[in-house]
């Protein structure tokens, strides 16, 4: 064992990652995550207690994000900026230890090693083998700390959304330093971190509301859009990852340049925003989910723009390194890299630009439209007629299939579902996993269509808003006795904090596929299936019936 990684759906065996992960990082990038976390989790407990006594540091709970995020499943790749990450970490955390003994003195307790340990760098490799996921033996607490750990990886991914548009929850900020102090405390015991797992929850929802905020206040409610699938004749710039902050700087920049705009991905969502529709050379979306991208990006010709995970390391046969750009947390080696914004002036995309107009039009691989745009501002404003709907029975049952796709070949099961589901259900989602489904031709009801798609990820914080309206709406009490089933994908540690934010809220009886995370010891999967309900998904025909009865 060089490694040790369990942290995505495709972990091996669903047990875990111990020579090389199977999304492409080597057992040396995972070693040196695990020493940058290790590094985060002494700096969270220091500012943690610098916040107790009254001095609270925002630029370090965003550094603090931006570093969880780099770690994320397919966010980076680049060894040379996590280790300098760490090099940051550290000298952040002695700054701020120093600032914590003078201030509190004698009543300073013994610091975690986290806090403490010092490490040049030719040790990096032999340390980092003894600070990662394995460090802690129980495997019930070793769970518990992990699964607030994801959850938080995914509330800093948001929260770092959020920032670059200027939004921020100081409660959110001053939460990831409690809880990443609280997976380094061994005075905690398994309770303690279960409530710990469900404030991870509560955060996680601050978060996605914050994070809706910002991208609505800054380019409007998403709005109910038909999205060209097929191809210009110029060339191109194709974007993915998440960033709306990028995406906007990106069209500013190459207007009137010969030059049309694609998204990719998860990037499909920027299509719902009124903002961007005024730009005449934002021309559609490319492509398919983040696995497919090795023959979407071949088959683009032109530049891509990787803002944020999900990156698949490239194969020998792949032409397109020289045309691959990354910006913000996102980084692979050989990959140019759009530097961050400086004194308030955007990134600088001429490189992207450059590289886009040497190159042909985008090879077509598919015509047609994508509907989407039903965030909840839209879906909100038909309440009216989705109850009257309901209570007519021409809506029998809302499905919420939201999340992230892979590359498993049982991730099928998902389009099986939507195609079985009976006519008289309604599709809601959010996140890359509507790749598997939305391009059915599923009709609508009484004008309703059968697939209401709220856009990114994030969104999924949409189709809560949804649920709990249409619960006020229908006078219940719990959110539970709604007409609704949750059957979602998952992959990565954002879809963790989205299933934490759905506990949290209450709701129960929620399947997830195709396998239910391997970080789960059997004990803390037992006390979340009691408790909550939580179900892995099996078959469509069982898991049909089951909701639908």
């Amino acid at each position: 064992m060089s490694m040790f990684c369990y942290q995505c759906q495709e972990t091996s065996r669903n047990m875990g990652c111990t020579m090389r992960g199977v999304c492409g990082k080597p057992d040396t990038l995972a070693n040196y995550m695990d020493l940058l976390i290790y590094s985060l989790r002494g700096l969270a407990h220091v500012d943690h207690k610098l916040i107790q006594e009254g001095k609270y540091y925002p630029e370090d709970a965003v550094f603090v994000m931006q570093g969880l995020f780099t770690t994320i499943t397919n966010a980076n790749f680049d060894e040379v900026v996590i280790t300098g990450l760490i090099a940051k970490a550290l000298n952040l955390r002695d700054k701020r230890k120093e600032e914590l003994c003078a201030l509190i003195g004698d009543k300073c307790g013994q610091c975690p090693e986290a806090a403490t340990f010092k490490i040049s760098k030719d040790q990096y490799a032999d340390f980092a083998t003894k600070v990662g996921v394995l460090r802690t033996e129980n495997e019930d607490v070793r769970s518990l700390r992990e699964t607030i750990t994801y959850g938080l990886k995914g509330i800093a991914a948001y929260g770092d959304h959020a920032a670059m548009l200027g939004f921020v929850d100081d409660d959110v900020n001053k939460f990831i330093m409690e809880g990443l102090a609280a997976t380094i405390d061994d005075s905690l015991t398994a309770d303690q971190l279960v409530a710990m797992v469900l404030k991870t929850g509560e955060h996680a929802v601050k978060v996605m509301a914050k994070l809706d905020e910002a991208n609505t206040t800054t380019y409007g409610n998403p709005e109910p859009t038909h999205v060209n699938l097929g191809v210009g004749t110029r060339p191109g710039i194709l974007v993915s990852g998440h960033d709306l902050k990028d995406f906007e700087e990106l069209l500013i920049q190459t207007e009137d340049k010969g030059i049309d705009i694609y998204t990719h991905s998860e990037m499909l969502p920027a299509n719902y925003y009124p903002a961007f529709k005024k730009f005449k050379h934002f021309h559609g979306n490319y492509g398919s989910s983040w696995w497919h991208q090795l023959e979407d990006f071949e088959n683009f010709n032109g530049a891509i723009l990787m803002t944020t995970n999900c990156i698949v390391p490239l194969r020998k046969e792949n032409t397109y390194l020289d045309r691959f750009f990354t910006t913000g947390m996102a980084g692979y080696p050989g990959a140019k890299h759009i530097a961050d914004r400086q004194d308030g002036k955007p990134k600088d995309f001429s490189p992207v630009i450059e590289a886009a107009l040497k190159c042909k039009a985008p090879k077509e691989i598919e015509t047609g439209e994508i509907v989407g745009g039903f965030a909840h501002a839209t879906v909100l404003s038909l309440a009216d007629k989705v109850v009257d709907a309901v209570k007519s029975g021409a809506i029998k049952r809302f499905v919420v299939m939201a999340g992230c796709d892979g590359r498993m070949p049982s991730r099928k099961y998902f389009t099986e579902v939507a195609e079985k589901l009976p006519k008289d259900t309604v599709i809601l989602t959010a996140g890359c996993a509507k790749y598997r489904y939305i391009k059915l031709n599923l009709g609508d009801i009484g004008g309703i269509p059968r697939i209401l798609d709220a856009g990114q990820c994030n969104d999924s914080y949409s189709l809560a808003v949804i649920a709990l309206k249409l619960k006020e709406a229908f006078g219940l009490e719990d959110v539970n006795d709604l007409p609704i089933s949750f059957d979602l994908g998952w992959y990565e540690q954002k879809a963790v904090a989205v299933l934490l934010a759905l506990l949290y809220l209450g709701f129960k009886n929620i399947q997830v596929g195709p396998t239910l995370p391997g970080f789960l010891s059997p004990s803390v999967a037992k006390v979340i299936i009691d408790t909550f309900g939580l179900k892995q998904t099996t078959n469509a025909d069982d898991d049909i019936a089951a909701m639908m009865a």
